[in-house]
């Protein structure tokens, strides 16, 4: 997917030289001041971007600012020249969209400041675009102005496209009644790369065990797989599959004490608060056991 810059001018428009090029500067902490008026100004930013209004967008750079237009390839120079190019964006491209998130904020001298956040531009249904920035603002009159901004792509994560499928199980879940219960808590790890789920068994107020489950991609096996480790000292691999609106988790285990076994798990979604699971087909040392019985899991 092809990525364009997000704030240097929203979407076509790139930096004629990156931060990199700078030499290192010692920076430090912001002043609350500070942090909370380089926050404001990209909140700004991202209101006037969303009116399409290109005199007030334009009005958030320096005067000196110099880019290059990546539609055309011209040099661009100065406020003026800027407003021009908003305005023909918007014009070309009117369901187009900014969000922005302020990460951190870097203090080099009371009137210089590095913000760094991420970006995301949208348009209609296609998919959107990220970045994340790097941005130097230098503070005159009284007012925090863009002096210039460096983008990284965010790369798609391929390993997302495979998992979405799974994002109703994200959340709190609770499997029983006071006494006794199943509480589960479900996320995502950092870049959407894995499923955690973390699970406690409860009686009467007291942890009776626990576990850990990561689920993620296995690109060499080309399926959903996942591993368990409970606090037993035993463990579990299994891959997933949909049928029929299903989900289901063939499962290999190897015991705490040495022994092992087998069980398929099946899950079934019913609406964004409660799905149902059954644990069935077991078999431990070679011996077949009873199916449990079909429970509702639901959303706290």
């Amino acid at each position: 997917m092809k990525t364009t810059t997000v704030l240097s001018l929203a979407l076509l428009m790139a930096p004629l030289s990156s931060i990199a090029d700078e030499p290192p500067a010692e920076s430090q902490p912001p002043s609350e001041s500070q942090d909370a008026e380089i926050r404001a100004a990209v909140a700004s930013y991202v209101e006037a971007f969303n009116k399409h209004d290109a005199v007030a967008l334009a009005a958030h750079w320096s005067p000196e600012a110099v880019y290059i237009s990546r539609s055309s390839g011209e040099r661009i120079t100065g406020r003026e020249a800027m407003e021009q190019e908003f305005a023909a964006i918007f014009e070309q491209r009117p369901d187009v969209r900014l969000e922005a998130k302020s990460v951190a904020v870097q203090a080099i001298s009371p009137n210089i400041a590095v913000e760094h956040g991420t970006a995301r531009v949208l348009r209609g249904d296609s998919e959107p675009e990220e970045t994340n920035y790097t941005a130097v603002y230098m503070k005159r009159d009284g007012k925090w102005l863009l002096d210039r901004i460096s983008e990284e792509a965010v790369v798609v994560n391929s390993r997302y496209e495979r998992l979405k499928e799974l994002q109703w199980l994200i959340g709190d879940w609770i499997d029983g009644d006071g006494e006794g219960a199943i509480r589960i808590e479900c996320n995502w790890t950092a870049n959407n790369n894995y499923i955690t789920r973390r699970y406690t068994v409860s009686r009467d107020g007291e942890i009776q065990s626990s576990g850990l489950q990561i689920i993620g991609w296995d690109p060499k096996g080309q399926s959903i797989r996942s591993w368990l480790f409970d606090s037993d000292g035993g463990f579990v691999s299994g891959t997933w599959t949909n049928k029929n609106d299903h989900w289901y988790v063939q499962s290999t285990a190897t015991l705490a004490d040495g022994g092992s076994g087998s069980f398929t798990s099946v899950f079934q979604p019913i609406d964004g608060d409660s799905y149902t699971w059954q644990k069935i087909n077991q078999i431990v040392d070679g011996q077949l056991l009873p199916n449990l019985d079909e429970v509702v899991v639901t959303r706290q």
